[in-house]
C-alpha cells in the first residue's frame, strides 16, 4: 500500500485524516482544573491526585498534569484555544456554571470571549469556522 493511500480518507469519511491526540497543561492543582474544566463541557476520563484526562471533541485529549513548582503568572494567554459551534449558548453555559466569561468580541474570522482558569491562565472561547465541514 502507498503511503497516500494509507492516509486518505475514505470516501465516506469526509474528516480530516489527523488529529491533535493530546495537549497538555501544568496546574497547581488537578481537582481545582478538572472541575473547571468539566465545567467548560470536556468529558471526564479518568483524575488521580497528579494527572487528569479530559476529553474534547474528536477525541483530543486534555492532560492536566501538576506542576512541580510555580508555573506561570496568572494573566498569561493558554497555549490553545477552545473552538464551540454556539458561542452564545457556550457563553451563557458558562455563566450558569458560576464562571465568568468577558463579553463576547467579534474579529475578521470568530467571535470570542475570554474566561480565566483557577491558575488564571486566560483561555480564549471561539466561535466555530467550519461553514458545514465535518470534522
Amino acid at each position: 500500500m502507498q503511503l497516500q493511500e494509507a492516509i486518505t480518507p475514505s470516501k465516506l469519511d469526509k474528516r480530516p485524516t489527523v488529529a491533535i491526540g493530546h495537549i497538555q497543561l501544568l496546574v497547581s492543582d488537578v481537582s481545582k482544573a478538572t472541575d473547571f474544566f468539566i465545567r467548560l463541557g470536556l468529558r471526564y476520563i479518568h483524575q488521580s491526585e497528579d494527572i487528569a484526562i479530559l476529553e474534547l471533541r474528536g477525541g483530543t485529549h486534555l492532560i492536566l498534569k501538576q506542576a512541580k513548582r510555580y508555573i506561570m503568572t496568572a494573566g498569561t494567554k493558554a497555549p490553545f484555544d477552545l473552538m464551540v459551534d454556539n458561542i452564545v449558548a457556550t457563553r451563557n453555559a458558562c455563566i450558569s456554571n458560576g464562571l465568568f466569561p468577558s463579553p463576547i468580541e467579534k474579529n475578521q474570522v470568530h467571535s470570542q470571549f475570554i474566561i480565566s482558569s483557577p491558575d488564571g491562565y486566560l483561555i480564549t472561547i471561539i466561535s466555530s469556522h467550519t461553514n458545514g465541514r465535518i470534522v
